[in-house]
Formats: C-alpha cells, structure tokens, sequence
C-alpha cells in the first residue's frame, strides 16, 4: 500500500582537510567519483535523468546548471554529491539501500582525496552567487516557477527529500496530506536538525537552514498527474508529476540532513503515520516562517514546539499502533525525552576542538 524512497544530499571535505564547494572544487572532480560509481539499468524509468543529463545514476553531482543563450547546459558549480534511492515497498528497503549507496560513495570518494561529513547548511559561504550573472535565458528560466526563483538558495543547503505516497489517495487526499505536513512542519523538523554554524562560526540556533529556507522554499511537495489539479501557491504545494512513478508521491522537504540513516526510518514512520493519522485537524497552504524560526532557534526548549511535537508524536504512534513501523518511532520519543536534537552532538563537539572541520568528522560513523 505504501512506497518509500530518500534523497539524501552528501557534503565533502577535499584532501586539504577543507570544506569543498563551488568555490574551491570542480564538478570534473566530483565527475570522477561519480564515474566509479554503478548504473542499475533496472532503476529505470523510475529514478529522472532530467533535461541536462547528469542524473543518470543513484549517485549524481548536485550544483546550479548553467545554460547557454541558446539553452543547452554549458557548466555545473557543484556543491556535493546527491544519492536518490528506488522506490521501495517498506522503510527498512529505502534506508537499506541508501546505507549501501552511501558506503560505496564514502569508498571512492576517499581514493580520490574526498571525506564525506554531513552538514546541512554551507558552514561558511552565506549565500551563492552565479559567477557569470544569469544571461538573458537564465533569467527567463527563473520565473518558471517559485522554486526556480529561490534555486539559489539550495546551493548553500543539504537536506534531504523524504518521499512517500499511499497507493488509491485521490488528488483531493494527497493535497490535504501535504496540507497536514505542511502545517506540522515546525514540530517535525528539530528532530533533525544539524546546522548549527554559519560564516565560519556557532549560529545562536539549531537550525540556520530551517530558520532562512522556510516561508522561501515548500515544506512539502505533491507531485499530481495533471497540469489542471495543481493550486497556485508561493512556495509550491502541488507540482506536475514528470515521470508516472511521481504520480501520487508526497515529498517532505522540511528536514535537515541526518548521519545516522537510522533517523531516517524513524521519519519515515512518523510522515506515515500521520498519513493514517485521522484526528489531528490542522491544515496550511504555505509555511508557518516565525513558528518554523522559533523550531530553528529552540528546538524543544521551547514549550509550544515540544507540546506540538508530542501531539504529532502520539498522533502517529496510535496510527501504527498495530504496524510493524511503530518500532522506528523509538528515536524520535528519545530526543523528544531529552529535548535533544543531533545540532546539540555537532555543538559539543566544535567546542570540545574550536574546529568546525573537526566537528563536522564526527557525523558519520565510521
């Protein structure tokens, strides 16, 4: 009844031991490790290569395409490297295979002098800007839609897309389900937060990529089959499905990137249970921005995020009190409990080395 997949976005340090981006590395580079990497011939024409043919595997550079006058790709600044899973039938199926996808990417990435670690916010760029200015048809392309105007801002965050979708939801269902996501978004979000620095230092919050995307970019997108079900909004709720397997797909797009693929799962579980969830009535077009920066900066020190995290938390666990999923909840009641998030593990550890570098290794597991 039930489709899952991840899109997890992977940040790297070059061989000098820095932070690797746009400014400093090249998508040759990045190219060379996407080239050690397999094509499943299988995983199509369910995964998208997209109009510039770069996405043509699991693993592919993530970075702003730049365009000719003419409109043919002529470059790619990257800012790290993307691993999208298959559609899977079960959340175990999803983080499995972007567990495996992941160590192959961490094995060649190292032989060519890369380290991954997880980030979800640029810890010292504030904001990119194209290098060439957009010529004339770049600039037609950035009107297309509310997301292609704000398609800066994604080369300065990591996070991923957690994607979902209920087989027999009617349209009318699925834009109510992003709907509910959208309005819960806030209580969702610290349990993955870990961007906690910004222009090279300790920002004041958990979350600098919560507090500057949201009310800029969607907190959920539904990808529907037809052009006449979508509803006009700023961000976009609802967009046009571009391959059939998008058909009836709910992305949540809220959340930080998290280390432990474990947090992942937990999540999963939790959208899906407030798919099933029939009692919590709330619904939003658009982002709440100031409750969304008050979740960014506070986390579940503060008492209406906690009190609302706890409602969305038992909401679900009730939902899937007989699903086997229920057991991936366990997580969330944990941080929930301590009122931790993972920025609290990255903090401690920049102040136990005074080195964002060396915090930022502590992410992954070895």
């Amino acid at each position: 009844m039930f489709a899952f997949g991840i899109e997890h976005e992977v940040a790297f340090l070059n061989r000098q031991g820095v932070f690797a981006d746009y400014t400093n590395s090249t998508f040759e580079e990045f190219d060379r490790i996407v080239a050690q990497l397999p094509r499943y011939e299988a995983d199509y024409p369910q995964l998208r290569i997209g109009d510039a043919g770069i996405k043509v595997k699991r693993w592919y550079i993530e970075g702003f395409e730049r365009y000719s006058l003419e409109g043919w790709v002529t470059a790619c600044p990257p800012k790290g490297i993307e691993i999208r899973t298959t559609i899977h039938s079960s959340i175990a199926g999803a983080v499995q295979e972007l567990t495996e996808s992941f160590d192959l990417l961490r094995q060649v990435a190292h032989t060519e002098g890369f380290t991954p670690v997880l980030v979800s916010y640029h810890p010292y760029q504030r904001a990119f800007t194209p290098d060439p200015p957009l010529n004339a048809y770049e600039q037609q392309r950035r009107v297309l839609s509310p997301e292609k105007r704000t398609a800066f801002l994604p080369m300065v965050t990591y996070g991923p897309d957690l994607n979902l979708s209920l087989q027999g939801m009617s349209n009318a269902e699925i834009i109510d389900a992003g709907k509910k996501l959208t309005y819960y978004s806030p209580f969702i979000v610290p349990f993955s937060a870990s961007s906690p620095f910004y222009e090279g230092k300790a920002w004041e919050g958990l979350s600098v990529r919560t507090f500057i995307r949201t009310g800029i970019r969607p907190a959920t997108m539904v990808f529907l089959e037809r052009p006449e079900d979508l509803i006009a909004s700023s961000p976009s709720l609802t967009k046009p499905a571009r391959l059939p397997a998008e058909v009836g797909r709910i992305e949540f797009k809220a959340c930080d990137s998290c280390a432990d693929f474990t947090l992942y799962a937990a999540l999963l579980a939790l959208l899906k249970g407030l798919l099933l969830d029939e009692t919590l009535p709330e619904r939003l077009l658009v982002p709440d921005t100031a409750l969304h920066q008050v979740a960014a900066r506070k986390g579940f020190a503060d008492a209406r995020i906690e009190e609302g995290a706890w409602s969305i938390l038992e909401a679900a666990s009730k939902a899937l009190c007989d699903d086997t999923d229920h057991t991936y909840l366990r997580p969330l009641y944990a941080l929930l409990r301590e009122k931790k998030t993972p920025a609290h593990a990255l903090i401690q550890a920049y102040q136990s080395t005074g080195s964002i570098e060396e915090a930022l290794k502590t992410t992954y597991p070895s």
